[in-house]
């Protein structure tokens, strides 16, 4: 019924994520408790119109409905949403927000956001990302990164609005912003995170499905906000590996493309 809800009525993009099954089943909670509510208070405010109608009580009576079925709705509508905020909100946030996997064991991305475009930087084999510093910046080296660092040798520069990543394997994404607040969203892997300038903000997830999704910004950003995206490739390990060692021209880092 749930795969139902979610591809016929409210035609949920496809699921390439594993966290992403949790959210839509939220999702699909909250909105059958709406409509549980929508169907039962209009039927209630039907039934009043028709129940204190003038014709039927010509003469006002100050005493009012007796029963107290309304207020037994009301309670089992708190539990209702007591058991989601409880059962499956707090979880799914501690899964997803909380509980970040070892960077030994995931993809980390260092990913800036500036009008209007993404820029994606992946550290090399020691894992570490090379240092930035403003008094670095330059026309070849607009994310400022310290060319003379130890750390960043082996660091690689993806193309702009280019990010890949191998499925089913963990991936970090460090986001920060050269100018404006930007918002990295994917909407099949059920991801969402705000780019601000001057902070760097992590989100983590498990892609699980190959393909190419498409990355929107989920904050308005200026007069080119419509082409502030980028592509967002999960490929196999295999083709991941091919793609990494395509980029680093074997071992070196690239400073910008």
């Amino acid at each position: 019924m749930l795969d139902y809800i979610k591809t016929k009525l409210l035609f949920m993009p496809v699921l390439a994520s594993e966290h992403g099954k949790d959210v839509d089943d939220f999702i699909v909670y909250i909105h059958i408790l709406m409509a549980a509510l929508f169907v039962g208070w209009f039927a209630y405010f039907v039934y009043a119109l028709f129940r204190f109608r003038q014709s039927r009580q010509p003469k006002a009576d100050y005493t009012g409905v007796t029963s107290h079925a309304s207020s037994y709705v009301e309670f089992a509508v708190v539990v209702f949403e007591a058991v989601l905020l409880l059962g499956f909100a707090v979880p799914l946030w501690a899964k997803v927000v909380d509980k970040f996997p070892d960077k030994k064991d995931a993809t980390l991305i260092r990913l800036t956001a500036e009008q209007f475009s993404w820029s994606a930087r992946y550290p090399g084999p020691d894992g570490e990302f090379g240092a930035q510093d403003i008094k670095a910046f330059a026309p070849d080296n607009p994310l400022a990164y310290v060319k003379d660092d130890p750390k960043g040798k082996d660091d690689v520069t993806a193309p702009l609005k280019e990010i890949h990543v191998p499925v089913d394997k963990p991936v970090i994404v460090y986001l920060t912003s050269k100018d404006v607040i930007h918002s990295f969203k994917v909407a099949p892997l059920r991801v969402t995170q705000d780019a601000i300038p001057g902070m760097i903000s992590a989100v983590h997830f498990k892609p699980t499905l190959p393909g190419r999704y498409l990355v929107t910004c989920a904050q308005l950003c200026g007069n080119g906000h419509s082409s502030m995206n980028a592509f967002f490739t999960v490929d196999t390990k295999e083709n991941f590996a091919k793609w990494m060692a395509e980029k680093s021209k074997g071992g070196g880092a690239t400073s910008f493309e």
